[in-house]
């Protein structure tokens, strides 16, 4: 592994995005689209899998009696188990996955890239832990227990299920699949942190582990990929130790454990294109693992930190009379569930200087004068 300019150079063996973008289009799972996901959009698919090829198999429900399941393909020596909705309005992982089950069922000219997966790995997927949070589009469950805080005391019904299949399969490794609000952006730039990776912390210390090192190695092939398709929108997640957070923990009992954030991408309020790059890191990441391929641990570190200097509308030159001054004006949407669509509340930010923010749009008002702050209202609603 050598170093250059900008970093180490991960020389690994990566997938051929050109090729699979095509099949992507043709083939993803069409059925499963916009932001709400609840449990009744992915059952009809879960029932259509080839039996010949996975293994389908509720592991029990909810608490509120929702079918929780898991998929299972491949057989392999090497245990990975990739779990998706943990927090019910988190739905870009699901879709991504359900388009890998796709591939891993229908490859067609991808058979021989399938075949190394499968004959490597044993590749146990859920594909909605929290499907009581996905009805309503809630990030906790339906006692309001946040499953990503819950893996020691374990009160909820669906973190007793995920503790269940990590009990029974002793997974090597793990993808922890979440979305990121749009405010993250990469380093000090005003891009869009279209994804973000974190290889969770086990301690206070940060300490960099034999075994975090075997995540962040698996990061850095991921992320050698996917800059190719977003150069500059990948950001590096805070590390930072959270004791009874799902992923520390994990990586703490040696399941080494992959966080994928699915973030956002320039008008794309659906993660339509996010689903692609979620979908593509996913497929690196295991193509990685069972290739036996080698990509330093230190690249990982070549990924800049996720910053927050991003907002949805920027609206500037707006003329106040009352203080006879030039404002700029920040919005951020807060997603809302309404009759089974997510809609897109504009709520104005205070922010003192709007100038070191990125936004989704930018709207230029050219001088229009309001007459106080109360006004600002009529504007962002309009």
């Amino acid at each position: 592994m050598s170093k250059h300019l900008f970093g180490y150079i991960c020389n690994v063996k990566k997938i051929n995005t050109e090729n699979i973008r095509a099949w992507y289009l043709q083939h993803k799972e069409h059925s499963l689209l916009g932001r709400w996901i609840p449990f009744s959009t992915i059952a009809p698919i879960l029932h259509q899998l080839d039996s010949s090829v996975f293994n389908v198999n509720q592991l029990g429900v909810s608490e509120q009696d929702r079918p929780i399941y898991k998929v299972s393909v491949g057989t392999g020596k090497l245990q990975v188990l990739i779990w998706t909705q943990m927090h019910g309005n988190e739905s870009t992982g699901t879709k991504a996955v359900f388009d890998l089950l796709k591939l891993l069922g229908q490859p067609g000219e991808f058979d021989e890239l399938v075949k190394l997966l499968l004959e490597k790995c044993t590749i146990t997927i859920i594909p909605m832990l929290n499907p009581d949070g996905a009805q309503v589009y809630t990030r906790v469950n339906a006692n309001g227990v946040d499953l990503n805080r819950d893996v020691i005391d374990r009160v909820a019904s669906e973190s007793k299920l995920l503790d269940k299949v990590v009990q029974e399969i002793q997974p090597h490794y793990c993808f922890n699949l979440h979305d990121q609000r749009t405010i993250f952006t990469v380093g000090d730039t005003k891009k869009t942190a279209t994804l973000s990776f974190l290889a969770p912390s086990i301690d206070v210390s940060r300490a960099i582990t034999e075994g975090r090192k075997k995540t962040m190695s698996v990061i850095a092939s991921m992320n050698a990929v996917v800059q190719e398709l977003i150069p500059g929108h990948v950001g590096r997640y805070t590390d930072e130790f959270y004791p009874t957070a799902t992923g520390d923990n994990f990586e703490k009992a040696g399941h080494h454990t992959i966080l994928i954030e699915a973030g956002h991408a320039i008008d794309d309020y659906d993660r339509e294109h996010v689903r692609y790059y979620n979908f593509i890191v996913l497929l690196q990441g295991l193509y990685y693992l069972a290739s036996d391929d080698y990509c330093s641990y230190e690249a990982y570190f070549d990924i800049p930190n996720n910053t927050k200097n991003f907002v949805d509308i920027i609206y500037k030159n707006i003329y106040v009379e009352e203080t006879q001054e030039m404002v700029s004006i920040a919005v951020l949407f807060k997603e809302e569930l309404k009759e089974e669509n997510v809609h897109f509340i504009p709520e104005m930010q205070e922010i003192d200087d709007v100038s070191s923010y990125g936004a989704n749009t930018i709207i230029d008002k050219k001088g229009i004068r309001i007459k106080n702050l109360k006004s600002l209202k009529k504007i962002i609603n309009s």
